[in-house]
């Protein structure tokens, strides 16, 4: 009862459909493999995808004539019959479905049973309780699957026999217990559906194939297939194949083996095996099962050495021919192994780097194969702590996964409150509605962040993952009240200091305290990177303004710092009481002396970043955002910044007042600021330069700084700031004795800029562009809000995905795709990379490749992913 190379699993009939996955699902295309290698597979054939589509409501009167054909083929290579007094031909029914797709369908067993076959089938294994238990089976799996009975009506009529007879367990059953136990699943069945239990096999086949295909096109698989990112309308192809009975006997039974350890990714059969059971009995686990080995216990090995020598032997070979680790369902009928399936095991991704490298050393695998094996994202998973898989979750409330991780702290609401905790070491997590720049210190100290808006790049989103902590934001069931000290969630209310838990990778926020696993990052680790850093052409850079992120980004592998928020570094220490009184002032003699104060401070920290990325491009992008956010907004914060300042309070409010904007992200920023304080270009260009000098003398190895001009729209614009660099530059070469090389650029960040690309590299010598704000401007969309509204988006398919989590090809695409052309056009050599958000994400990272950009800049994090993803890029690329 086995298919053999000649006679192959997958019998075409739609020979014109080419590729076994494409015509019959990935799981019939893996059997006809298992055929092809003469392992034991039981024979059948498959019906393709292109011959069920679209069939819900009945099968077309020619497919039948082809499938009743088929199974009389299948029974004369068998010598058995179809629905026959002797020698019954038993079948299994099952769905296979495309690669990647979500596939749950319940397989049907033992089709092909009626009031004489089951007799027959007793007569031939003399073993009445087997037959009649199978026939049992068949009903309650029929009722279920055909037409959607309850299964619980079915193990309600069991249980109450076994009580009435006063069994314990089925293994009390026998014959004749079988036989009353098939009368009454019969009994139900009628009942439930107002029929008899259908006799006519044909019958049987035919509606268990319609089943199956209107399960597949039911509303629940089709929201099971979107949610899990595949086709809606993938098809499915069925598998009909001989029965092999896993409960026939002692010497029978059904088991999973794994080619390797799931954690590890050592090579080591493991698994288990179920004496005396069929298929759905391993799933529901009903009674104990035994490892496929054991030093000490019972296993299959004991129990039947020959057949796990053949099971062993074949696992080895199916692993050798599908090039990866695998997860196998055999059978054991009366000591015969037949597999029903091989696939891909699932693994973590330290297991998933164990097997590609140990591939590689084989032979099996080439370099390039092996990179491209690797989901980028799951690198992930090495980075971060994550929550233990087997413990308890009690949900509080969901949001966005915007930055991966686990941890547990103290409910906190105030920014300063978190810093003043976690310097007594204290784990917290700084709960807002929404974080702003002057909650930086706060975002720092705190061992993970929640917020009730915002999206995927919002500032709490893109902060936390630029420091690697975890982050959920909107949770928008949330609410908070900071003046109560309160965190209210549906049915429940937490309280300042009360702990959760949250789960940047899923969104979760977890009530108390849950047990998390530490990162680990392995040797393997370093050589698939190091692998991928031979083949791609990409650099890639990191987003990061404090040593520990530039010292993080450096240690997993950044070429540079892609983009430098200068205005972070203006919230520390005095600098904010000097920001504070230079924005205040009213004369430019008294706001360059407010600026004097900072210079020094941030001389030191370009000083430290230029040192720490020695010899390597260091992008600084000069202020960016609006100066009201420097300014405090509360009435206690504002009395005391007055105090601070000796100004007079109502004309300090009447200065907050003035600054204060209808639409601050596209109000006066960015170029625009420092045109109109144009002391804040000369400060920061000196502090560059200064810090270039120090740092090349220090390390010997000069950096390459690049001052970046944020929001630029027009080409005057970027003349105008680039004539203040250029004056700071010749005056600090010349009061320090050093030519340095350094660069001016902008942000592409606005679609007019995109457009007038070719105008601006006249004056620009690299082009960065800022895909989160050239996203928002493009689509007029605000990254802090749209969480409100992008889920309903993708759900209806408006957008494939979060544009601010993958970049718009076809439209902010598009704009990246005309600015460097005609950049490129007007300044061959001008250099160009992204420093969005979208740097680390792959796909984007795969559009990037495609243009021909020469870096991406992520967070410190993602670095990784970004080597990786830019070397698969490349490759796709090459072939």
């Amino acid at each position: 009862m086995k298919a053999t190379a000649d006679q192959p699993l997958t019998h075409v009939l739609d020979p014109s459909l080419a590729g076994r996955e494409l015509a019959f699902g990935q799981k019939a295309a893996q059997l006809a493999q298992l055929a092809d290698l003469a392992l034991p597979v039981p024979d059948g054939f498959a019906i393709s995808a292109a011959a069920l589509r679209n069939m819900t409501e009945q099968i077309a009167e020619p497919l039948v004539l082809a499938i009743f054909g088929e199974v009389a083929a299948l029974a004369g290579r068998l010598k058995r019959g179809f629905g026959a007094a002797e020698n019954p031909l038993l079948l299994a029914i099952r769905t296979s479905a495309p690669p990647g797709v979500p596939n749950s369908i319940e397989a049907v067993l033992n089709v092909g049973l009626n009031d004489a076959t089951v007799e027959a089938l007793a007569a031939e294994t003399g073993d009445i309780n087997f037959a009649y238990e199978s026939y049992r089976r068949f009903i309650q799996n029929f009722a279920h699957v055909v037409l959607g009975d309850d299964p619980a009506a079915f193990e309600d009529v069991l249980s109450l026999y076994k009580e009435e007879r006063g069994y314990v367990s089925e293994s009390e059953l026998r014959g004749s217990d079988a036989r009353e136990l098939a009368g009454r699943f019969k009994a139900q069945f009628a009942s439930n559906n107002g029929e008899e239990f259908p006799q006519d096999v044909n019958t049987q086949l035919a509606a268990c194939v319609l089943a199956l295909m209107r399960a597949w096109n039911a509303p629940r698989a089709r929201t099971q297939r979107k949610l899990q990112a595949a086709r809606e309308d993938a098809s499915l192809a069925i598998i009909v194949q001989e029965m092999v009975f896993g409960n026939l006997g002692d010497d029978s039974g059904v088991g999973r083996a794994f080619s390797r350890n799931s954690q590890t990714g050592i090579a080591r059969l493991s698994g288990e095996y179920l004496p005396r059971a069929q298929g759905p009995d391993l799933v529901n686990r009903l009674r104990q099962v035994l490892p496929l080995q054991n030093g000490d216990g019972t296993s299959l090995a004991q129990e039947a050495p020959a057949v796990f020598s053949l099971l062993q032997n074949g696992i080895g070979c199916i692993e050798a021919q599908l090039r990866d680790a695998i997860e196998a369902e055999f059978v054991i009928q009366q000591g015969k192994l037949s597999f029903l399936s091989a696939k891909p095991s699932k693994r973590s991704t330290a297991a998933s780097l164990q097997i590609v490298i140990d591939f590689v050393n084989a032979g099996l695998l080439t370099r390039e194969e092996a990179l491209l094996r690797i989901d980028p994202l799951s690198l992930d998973q090495l980075l971060h702590s994550t929550i233990d898989p087997d413990v308890k979750r009690t949900v509080i409330a969901s949001g966005l996964p915007a930055s991966p991780g686990a941890v547990s702290g103290a409910i906190i609401f105030d920014a300063e409150e978190a810093r003043r905790l976690a310097a007594d070491e204290q784990s917290v997590i700084l709960v807002r509605p929404e974080t702003l720049p002057e909650d930086v210190r706060g975002l720092h100290a705190a061992a993970g962040v929640l917020t009730t808006r915002g999206g995927m790049t919002s500032h709490a989103a893109v902060i936390a993952r630029g420091m690697g902590k975890p982050c959920v934001s909107g949770a928008s069931s949330l609410r908070i009240d900071a003046a109560a000290g309160t965190l209210t969630a549906p049915g429940m209310t937490l309280k300042k200091g009360d702990i959760i838990t949250l789960d940047g990778g899923t969104g979760q926020v977890l009530k108390g305290e849950v047990e998390t696993r530490k990162p680990e990052l392995s040797g393997n680790f370093a050589t698939l990177l190091a692998w991928a850093d031979e083949y791609r052409r990409m650099t890639v850079r990191a987003n990061a303004e404090t040593v520990q992120d530039a010292r993080m980004a450096r240690d997993l592998g950044a070429e540079g710092i892609g983009l430098c928020r200068t205005e972070h570094m203006f919230f520390e220490g005095d600098r904010i009481v000097a920001i504070r009184e230079m924005i205040l002032a009213d004369r430019e003699r008294d706001r360059r002396a407010a600026l004097a104060k900072t210079l020094p401070m941030l001389r030191a920290d370009f000083v430290e970043l230029f040192e720490i990325m020695a010899g390597l491009p260091v992008t600084l992008r000069l202020l960016d955002p609006p100066l009201h956010e420097f300014l405090p907004e509360g009435k206690v914060e504002i009395e005391a910044l007055a105090r601070a300042l000796g100004a007079d309070l109502a004309a300090l409010n009447r200065r907050i007042q003035d600054l204060r904007e209808q639409n601050p992200m596209l109000g006066h920023r960015g170029v625009r600021l420092l045109l109109s304080y144009p002391e804040i270009v000369d400060m920061q260009a000196r502090a560059v330069f200064e810090a270039v000098v120090e740092a090349a003398r220090s390390t010997g190895r000069p950096p390459i700084p690049e001052i970046m001009v944020p929001l630029v729209a027009s080409r005057a614009e970027l003349d105008l700031v680039r004539k203040r660099i250029d004056a700071v530059a010749e005056e600090v070469q010349k009061e320090s004795g050093l030519n340095f090389t350094y660069r001016v650029g902008t942000m592409i960040e606005l679609p007019r800029a995109a457009l007038r690309a070719g105008d601006i590299a006249q004056s620009a010598e690299f082009f960065s562009f800022g895909t989160n704000d050239l996203t928002q401007t493009t689509f007029g969309i605000s990254r802090d809000d749209s969480a409100r509204f992008i889920g309903e988006y993708t759900s209806k398919g408006i957008f494939q995905q979060d544009p601010f989590v993958t970049l718009d090809v076809e439209g902010v695409g598009e704009l990246v795709h005309f600015a460097a052309e005609r950049g490129r056009a007007a300044r061959p050599g001008l250099h160009l990379g992204i420093c969005g958000e979208h740097g680390g994400d792959p796909a984007s990272i795969n559009f990037c490749e495609s243009l021909g950009l020469d870096y991406v800049s992520c967070s410190p994090y993602r670095v990784p992913i970004a080597r990786l993803a830019a070397a698969q890029a490349r490759l796709r690329n090459l072939r």
